[in-house]
């Protein structure tokens, strides 16, 4: 039985995410579904198990519609909890398993969280987010082996506590109508004002793109998949989800697998890992200290990176040392999944960051300049518009910005058809693919000049012992921001300010050229493996770093 072809099958109505692991089960049923440090189910069991913790859920009172937190470390837990969020109905919400509590309380109250999927470890965390005034009022414990009640390993007495086998009765939940536009997850990410706002996702909106990466990087049965990625960033839902769809294998790295590249690229080897996908901070240590060219990496076959530039030393550098694998570039914030797709032509000199290339087959995209026009060919910039069916439905409990960024059709006003203004500038090359060119709020006034922050980086980065650069403005009355860089140099480098702001010289306008700048031995990252810009600008900003 192929599983894609009885999904194509199913009427509309059940075109929905946790159908998959039935299919995949009816499919392949011994095939390893999960693998994480030492321990790993089949299909037939994370349908069975994700059956039972749904029960457990149910007889706490989940019905459809409700959100429900996860609070664990990327697991095979972690995916039964997913699953069994699902089969209730519900909507999952992961959080960040190392934020402070006040952040997980601000979005727990956000959207309304009552019951949270966790662990034993993790009970005195959860106890001081319901202490911050969260609404959190159960939690179910996944630990598989834990046989004592729940309630005598709880440090205190704020929450109900069950674990799954305690709670899960029949092992059955009761059957709940579900529809592909009814919401299946939410995925807060950092609001400008400082509150984190919940990006709400459909069924359809997720499936859309979980089918057509399958199809993309042609996943079989026979794949495993890296989930890289914490489940509170959008890269997560490929490898959870697009992996179950083919009956694959998804191996859930532990968060700390990128603090030893040479572990990580020995587990590659291991593992027989088949797909990758990652932002690209996590492929340049890769690159430089995960010593590939000794590694066994024959079965990797596909390397996929998203979320930032690539810039072009480091990729050329990892191609020459892996050279069989498909490379592809993704692009899509998370409020529209992936939408452009490219793929690096290995052949040819890459003497650039990527293109993110053009419109996936479900997504339609055009960039309009600061005029009004679109934008037709090179030379000419704009921001990059998205729509089509993986749009996120909105912002949840926010229906000011969601009207802000979800917007009718600027060609066509007045047709109802919505897209997403992305704040990403964007050009077109030669060839009709899309050119990153920064944020929309990356383009700074300088001396009278606009500066695209992103291009005095790249400039940054074609030094040779330059391993990492951020560019960020500092607020200026005289000249209205000047520009301060972080540099962080390959080991060993000698590396003076005077060498970059030289090298910078040869290359940029002056205007363009850092005023100041501060070497650090690694850019600080989020909790998505994303270079902390904001950290960094509010450093500079209280008078930290300014050489």
């Amino acid at each position: 039985m192929n599983v894609a072809g009885a999904m194509e099958r199913r009427t509309e109505s059940q075109q929905v995410l946790h159908l998959l692991p039935h299919l995949s089960a009816s499919a392949f049923p011994r095939r390893v579904a999960v693998r994480s440090e030492g321990r790993q189910i089949s299909y037939q069991e994370l349908d069975a198990l994700s059956d039972a913790v749904a029960a457990a859920l149910q007889s706490l009172g989940v019905a459809k519609g409700d959100r429900v937190g996860i609070y664990l470390p990327k697991s095979v837990a972690s995916v039964v909890s997913i699953y069994s969020i699902l089969k209730c109905g519900g909507v999952y919400v992961p959080f960040d398993p190392d934020a402070p509590a006040e952040r997980l309380a601000l979005i727990a109250k956000n959207c309304g969280i009552q019951a949270v999927m966790t662990n034993s470890s993790k009970l005195g965390g959860l106890e001081a987010v319901a202490s911050k005034g969260a609404p959190i009022a159960s939690a179910v414990l996944v630990d598989y082996d834990l046989e004592a009640a729940a309630e005598a390993s709880h440090p205190g007495g704020r929450l109900k506590v069950l674990s799954w086998k305690e709670a899960s009765g029949s092992g059955k939940p009761s059957v709940v109508p579900v529809s592909p536009d009814d919401t299946a997850y939410i995925l807060y990410t950092s609001g400008s004002t400082g509150v984190p706002k919940g990006v709400t996702i459909s069924h359809r909106n997720s499936m859309s793109f979980v089918v057509w990466a399958a199809e993309c990087l042609g996943l079989k049965e026979d794949d495993v998949v890296v989930c890289h990625a914490p489940l509170h960033f959008d890269i997560s839902v490929f490898s959870v989800f697009s992996t179950c769809r083919a009956g694959g294998t998804v191996l859930m790295l532990p968060d700390r697998a990128s603090t030893f590249p040479a572990q990580l690229s020995s587990l590659i080897e291991r593992e027989g890992v088949t797909v990758w996908y990652s932002v690209p901070s996590v492929l340049i240590l890769l690159t430089l200290y995960g010593s590939l060219s000794k590694r066994e990496l024959s079965k990797l076959r596909a390397v996929v990176f998203a979320g930032e530039v690539f810039p072009a030393k480091y990729l050329r550098q990892l191609i020459a040392m892996v050279p069989r694998p498909r490379y592809l570039n993704w692009y899509g914030p998370t409020e529209t999944n992936v939408c452009t797709s490219y793929e690096v032509e290995k052949g040819s000199d890459i003497l650039s960051a990527p293109p993110i290339g053009r419109a996936c087959s479900y997504a339609e995209t055009f960039a309009m300049t600061d005029d009004g026009r679109l934008v037709s060919g090179p030379g000419e910039s704009g921001e990059l518009y998205v729509g089509g069916p993986t749009v996120m439905q909105g912002y949840w409990a926010d229906p000011e910005k969601t009207a802000k960024l979800l917007v009718d059709d600027p060609r066509a006003p007045g047709s109802g058809v919505r897209f997403y203004k992305t704040g990403d500038l964007v050009t077109l090359d030669g060839g009709g693919n899309y050119l990153y060119l920064g944020r929309r709020d990356g383009m700074v006034k300088t001396r009278g000049y606009r500066v695209e922050l992103g291009e005095v980086e790249a400039a940054i980065y074609q030094h040779p012992a330059v391993r990492e650069a951020v560019v960020v403005a500092v607020p200026d009355e005289l000249v209205g921001n000047r520009l301060h860089a972080f540099v962080s140099p390959n080991v060993g480098a000698d590396l003076t300010k005077e060498d970059v702001l030289a090298f910078c010289g040869g290359k940029l306008p002056k205007y363009m050229v850092p005023d100041s700048m501060s070497f650090m031995t690694s850019i600080p990252k989020t909790s998505n493996g994303k270079m902390d810009r904001v950290a960094l600008a509010e450093g500079v900003l209280r008078g930290a770093g300014t050489s």
